[in-house]
């Protein structure tokens, strides 16, 4: 097989049959994973002993996959960390547990890696799982605001959706990462438990000089939100409007960080008021406090990330998304 260059990072809770075929998928690789690691954060469906019992099963699976369970759930940014850490190879690939990767996905980003040596996150064509033509993304885009979202979500497939191009940061739902570079900026913040923490890292490795690349040929079928009750859930309204502020305070240049508050502060509302009508209002303020209760902390993981920033501001701003957000 030559140099062990990849490992497969899944990260589990409460995936039921979904967790399954995403283990197929990877089974059935064109090139196969060098190392899978399934992190599982303290399921109660039964999908961990499933998980067990189809890799023991599965010839292509068994000699290569590690399953870690873990006693409590602790969070999708930290099990993310464990498997990093973990990991002994140049690459390492995280793929959710609702999506199914079809056979060329990790051959293709290992190309793109190859073809590309100043990335250092690669996203995938996400389509939405039994809804063909449907897309769920194809990589994240990040606003001056601090407003962050998955481009092309919910969109049918287009012919641009299919070259190749930069994107802002590669969604964490099915992604390939240099290793090195990952923990050289620290990893996932776990302090953000799941949510947005993808377009943190993204956001620091971009800081750090690093860019990401779209790989329209490496394709995934992704359900979303089986481990958090879904897009609209409590879960995803808490941690993903939470993480969005400390994601803007701790990331963003001290120049576009005090000309684009008030913007920021302004989805804000926005954001509360559609939040409102939907019965969630009192959860969104909640969130909101707790960032704010955590801004001390953040603003000292800012010293650190803005102290070693060596992206110029200009490469920054050349890729933040700068049209109106308010319609997302």
């Amino acid at each position: 097989m030559g140099i062990p260059r990849v490992t497969v990072v899944v990260v589990n809770f409460n995936g039921g049959t979904h967790v399954l075929r995403c283990l197929e998928g990877l089974a059935a690789q064109a090139r196969p994973p060098d190392a899978v690691v399934l992190l599982d954060n303290a399921s109660t469906d039964g999908s961990l002993l499933a998980c067990r019992t189809l890799v023991a099963a599965e010839e292509r699976l068994a000699s290569r996959t590690r399953i870690e369970p873990l006693p409590v759930n602790i969070g999708f940014a930290a099990a993310c960390n464990r498997g990093l850490v973990g990991a002994d190879t140049e690459f390492v690939a995280l793929l959710n547990p609702d999506a199914v990767a079809e056979t060329a996905w990790l051959e293709q980003l290992l190309q793109a890696a190859d073809r590309h040596p100043h990335c250092a996150a690669f996203g995938c064509r996400q389509m939405r799982d039994g809804q063909p033509g449907i897309l769920d993304g194809i990589g994240d885009r990040y606003h001056v605001s601090g407003l962050a979202w998955r481009e092309a979500h919910g969109r049918r497939l287009r012919d641009d959706d299919l070259v190749p191009r930069e994107i802002f940061s590669a969604c964490a739902a099915a992604a390939l990462y240099r290793r090195a570079a990952v923990v050289a900026v620290g990893g996932f913040d776990e302090g953000f438990f799941c949510y947005c923490e993808d377009v943190d890292l993204g956001f620091r490795l971009r800081l750090a000089g690093h860019h990401a690349w779209y790989v329209p040929d490496a394709v995934v079928h992704h359900v979303g939100g089986v481990s958090s009750g879904g897009p609209a859930s409590a879960a995803a309204a808490y941690y993903g409007h939470r993480n969005l502020v400390w994601a803007f305070v701790k990331n963003m240049p001290a120049p576009l960080l005090a000309c684009f508050l008030p913007a920021h502060l302004l989805h804000t509302m926005i954001a509360w008021v559609r939040l409102a009508r939907r019965g969630q209002g009192r959860l969104f303020v909640r969130s909101k406090w707790d960032a704010l209760r955590g801004l001390a902390d953040c603003w000292r993981k800012r010293q650190v990330v803005q102290a070693s920033r060596t992206a110029t501001l200009g490469a920054i701003w050349r890729v933040l998304d700068k049209g109106l957000p308010w319609s997302r």
